[in-house]
């Protein structure tokens, strides 16, 4: 009996292993009421799709997609004319056959061979069934405002819905085990933030409680994430929760913002691909990024992954020049001093920077002929007028070499704030405060330390406002 079991072992070995070890990938796909068409396997990278390879379906609406060499694992999609679309799971076994018919492609979408498929199906079905049901109570609770008992029994039911949604996630982890479903919906999964109790007497329990919740939050989003898997890379998803992160969940402030980098780009470096997908992600983010202050971040992912030698994937030509634009940026980070300016004026004595002894001043950059700064100048005359007596100065600094342009307009319009006036640009003004265009407007304190910068003219009395309210 041993032996007999020996003999089908070795007969069926080889069958094993060519299962187990067979290239390439091979899906045979039937759209039924789609004949003589072309269809699209796409995949996901982050937010964006590509096309992997363009199928033309045959009378029948079938077809078969193959290749010899493995696809990279992740998220996949067939995309039908009209630009619908049905998503499949691309694992370690590629070989299945997968059918639906146009016109009721979802409902009718069925997988053969493939196991992970099928209950990647049923999830979406199940997924998107109980965000309809949030998204109802979610508008019932919008049109009871004015009925506060119905609010409360609504609002009770969302936190009953949110619960189950977040154990049907969990439900699919645990049933998913060891293949790539488990993966992703663990990845979407929020962290459990834990009810903190505050001790009896504290100051400000309310602050302190946000600020358990921010910092746990915060310390806990990547939880679910394995930064070493890169089927990742190949799905919406590390996108997605990155950018969350960084545009909702840290304090938009360099130093926060900076400190959650290092963490993550240390939770990565273990993973080339994984590791170049989040430092682009982070450039191309905070490179974008309209927040005041969000530069010095990008001076800080340039000077440890770009410029630095780790982004092996950047050519010498764009090491050059973001370079040179890093140097631009350095000199005035929010937080830095500023340099001093020392020029000649439209009174024809030189001035500086550094004499101006008051609590705020406002260093503007202009030309006459510019047509913003004619929007911008006359709205900072009028501020000014009234600002100058509240221990604010503006050290104007004209950028053209046209002299009497310059004074031409500093009589018509009667600017009275120190006008510089520093045509062969000596003090090296472009350089130092990275004057590129005009107006551009930097405020200092007291210490000529930069605090705020590329303001419009409309915002700097509410500005200055805040900072003493919050700063002085």
């Amino acid at each position: 009996m041993r032996n007999l079991l020996l003999l089908i072992f070795i007969l069926l070995y080889p069958n094993l292993i060519f299962s187990q070890l067979k290239p390439g990938y091979e899906i045979n796909l039937t759209i039924n009421g789609l004949r003589d068409s072309s269809v699209y396997l796409a995949y996901h990278l982050g937010d964006k799709q590509y096309i992997q390879d363009t199928i033309i379906l045959d009378g029948n609406g079938k077809t078969v997609i193959k290749g010899d060499a493995a696809l990279p694992q992740g998220i996949y999609m067939v995309v039908l004319p009209g630009r619908t679309y049905f998503e499949i799971l691309m694992s370690s076994d590629q070989f299945f056959s997968v059918s639906c018919s146009f016109k009721d492609y979802f409902n009718t979408l069925k997988f053969e061979g493939s196991d992970e498929n099928t209950a990647f199906v049923a999830y979406q079905k199940k997924w998107g069934l109980l965000q309809e049901q949030m998204s109802s109570l979610t508008k019932r609770v919008q049109a009871s405002k004015e009925n506060q008992d119905s609010v409360k029994i609504i609002t009770s039911a969302r936190l009953a819905q949110e619960k189950a949604m977040k154990e049907y996630l969990n439900n699919v982890v645990a049933s998913n085990k060891g293949n790539m479903l488990a993966v992703l919906v663990k990845a979407i999964l929020p962290p459990e933030i834990p009810e903190f109790s505050i001790p009896a007497g504290v100051k400000n329990p309310d602050s302190l409680k946000w600020v358990l919740n921010y910092n746990y939050n915060k310390d806990h989003f990547f939880d679910n994430i394995d930064f070493n898997d890169e089927r990742l890379i190949r799905t919406p998803i590390l996108h997605s929760k990155l950018n969350t992160f960084f545009a909702n969940v840290v304090i938009q402030a360099p130093d926060s913002i900076n400190k959650e980098i290092d963490i993550i780009i240390d939770k990565c470096k273990k993973n080339y691909k994984i590791f170049q997908f989040v430092s682009v992600y982070l450039f191309n983010h905070f490179r974008t990024s309209e927040i005041m202050g969000h530069d010095a971040v990008m001076v800080k992912l340039a000077d440890d992954i770009y410029l630095s030698g780790k982004a092996d994937w950047v050519s010498k030509e764009f090491k050059d020049d973001l370079r040179k634009q890093i140097e631009l940026i350095r000199p005035n980070l929010i937080g830095k001093k500023a340099q001093n300016l020392v020029m000649d004026s439209y009174k024809g004595i030189f001035v500086s920077l550094y004499d101006i002894e008051k609590e705020f001043t406002i260093l503007y950059f202009w030309e006459p002929d510019c047509g913003h700064c004619k929007e911008s100048t006359p709205k900072l005359k009028e501020f000014y007028e009234k600002a100058k007596i509240d221990n604010i100065e503006i050290f104007a600094v004209c950028t053209t070499a046209d002299k009497e342009k310059w004074a031409k307009y500093i009589d018509e319009n009667k600017l009275t704030w120190i006008n510089g006036w520093d045509p062969k640009r000596g003090s090296h003004f472009d350089y130092y405060f990275n004057v590129q265009s005009t107006p551009m407007v930097y405020i200092l304190d007291k210490d000529k330390k930069i605090i705020a910068k590329k303001l419009s003219v409309e915002n700097i009395g509410s500005f200055i406002d805040n900072y003493r309210k919050y700063f002085r």
